[in-house]
């Protein structure tokens, strides 16, 4: 688990038999598999045509899924439309203009719905966004104003912000004017939607760590104008958090408590409001999240898509795909959720690398989910720089950079320190090179990763 939070590596794929035993869906819903063999598929939006797109921000590439036309419950085929991105993750369309959230911008593309391929060239309308730190990654879409909101969490697990836009949601015109930032306090959002029945805005957001398995719970914002929700000064239903001492700024400002707790280091990212006037049995006014699962609990949870019910009474959470948590045996980790034209739900997972569709339809009546053709990742040999270097003389700058990173803080300390799995040279240099968050992005010149990889690898 430790490698997929690092780098991105994918698990193993699952297989029809396994998924039948253990995926669950409540009673008149069945699962199949879209596509598989797709590492590390993240966001997902529906073309007009009803093809879907993919973003694979350790790709650097949007992939398109061509619709289902034969009806046989898989896409029909696969192409790559853009790639060598920089960590692509959010995308949106507005009109014919198809929009990608880089690590650092914002860029826009023409887009041919009818034909499913890019058109002319691409541009950025968004830049100078920082793009270092833990979580490096931001998500877009349009909103009912038909403005370009824009989120990106923090650079930290706790810290004042150098840069007041992080940790915000910020909202733009179309063409990247008028930049504002909308609400703060939010570390880690992720996802973020519209309910239809009164437009208002929710987002998912990512909890801090390090204060132990059970606390402070991931959160489901209300989404307003101008709000602070509390980090990083408050956790949860406004608990003071005390790495962080009082809010500077409390004269000023009034923490907003969340809508609704998730299960702390759940890891909530996609949600989607999503159609339910034909669904089978109790669901009105629904949205499906997909909870990541944990990295660094104790005993792992999450791993699976839950339906939030917006009542009289509040919001209830219920298991809507399940079984991804075998007893720590993890399957898969859910990303995005996403319905597409046909009424049915899509699910992405960077770890099984696979699209999962959801549906009612009684024309798919048991799990039919296709053995994935992805190899498992050949042996990583042997960098060409390590017969030639000191790797004694390496090593002990490597533990300086070590130090002076605080890479113990996350790795030794804490009450669930994450230690590093036995990794090869070069596993160790792509995870610092393009690690998955919340490990950060380290300003490391190529020898100095070199240097931190062959003291990593000298102390497994």
């Amino acid at each position: 688990m430790i490698l997929n939070v690092m780098t991105g590596r994918p698990g193993a794929s699952i297989d029809a038999e396994s998924a039948q035993q253990h995926y669950r869906l409540p009673p008149g819903f069945s699962v199949q598999i879209f596509a598989n063999d797709l590492p590390k598929a993240r966001f997902m939006r529906f073309t007009r045509s009803g093809d879907l797109l993919v973003s694979r921000p350790h790709a650097g590439d949007i992939i398109l899924l061509q619709r289902d036309s034969d009806g046989d419950g898989y896409s029909d085929g696969r192409r790559t439309i853009i790639s060598e991105l920089d960590r692509p993750q959010g995308i949106d369309f507005s009109g014919d203009w198809l929009y990608i959230a880089e690590r650092e911008q914002v860029g826009r593309i023409r887009f041919d719905h009818a034909a499913g391929i890019t058109r002319d060239h691409y541009e950025p309308v968004i830049t100078g966004l920082t793009g270092d730190g833990n979580h490096w990654s931001k998500t877009l879409r349009f909103g009912p104003d038909d403005m370009l909101y824009l989120a990106q969490g923090s650079t930290c697990n706790i810290c004042e912000e150098k840069d007041p836009r992080r940790a915000t949601i910020m909202r733009f015109a179309p063409d990247g004017s008028d930049g504002e930032i909308f609400a703060t306090g939010l570390r880690n959002s992720v996802g973020f939607d519209w309910s239809p029945w009164d437009d208002e805005l929710y987002a998912t957001d990512n909890g801090r760590d390090m204060l132990g398995d059970d606390f402070p719970p991931c959160e489901l914002n209300r989404v307003e104008y101008g709000n602070f929700y509390g980090w990083p000064y408050f956790n949860g239903a406004n608990v003071p958090d005390n790495d962080m001492g009082p809010d500077p700024l409390a004269t000023q400002r009034v923490p907003i408590p969340p809508a609704h707790a998730f299960r702390a280091h759940n890891a909530p990212l996609g949600i989607s409001f999503v159609d339910t006037s034909n669904w089978p049995g109790d669901f009105e006014k629904v949205a499906l999240v997909a909870l990541h699962g944990s990295w660094n609990r104790s005993e792992p949870d999450g791993y699976e898509v839950v339906s939030l019910h917006f009542t009289d009474k509040g919001i209830e959470e219920r298991v809507f795909l399940g079984g991804f948590n075998q007893d720590g045996n993890i399957l898969g980790r859910p990303v995005d959720v996403a319905q597409g034209p046909d009424g049915a739900i899509y699910i992405s997972d960077d770890f099984a690398g696979a699209i999962y569709r959801v549906s009612h339809s009684e024309a798919v009546d048991q799990l039919a989910i296709e053995p994935s053709q992805q190899q498992a990742p050949a042996a990583d040999t042997i960098p060409d720089w390590v017969a030639a270097a000191d790797l004694e003389a390496m090593s002990s700058r490597g533990e300086q950079l070590y130090l002076q990173h605080d890479c113990a803080s996350c790795h030794e300390q804490g009450e669930n320190p994450v230690t590093l799995e036995q990794s090869s040279y070069a596993a160790i240099e792509r995870a610092l090179l393009s690690p998955q968050a919340p490990m950060p992005l380290l300003p490391l010149s190529e020898q100095e990763r070199r240097e931190l990889a062959a003291y990593i690898a000298s102390e497994q």
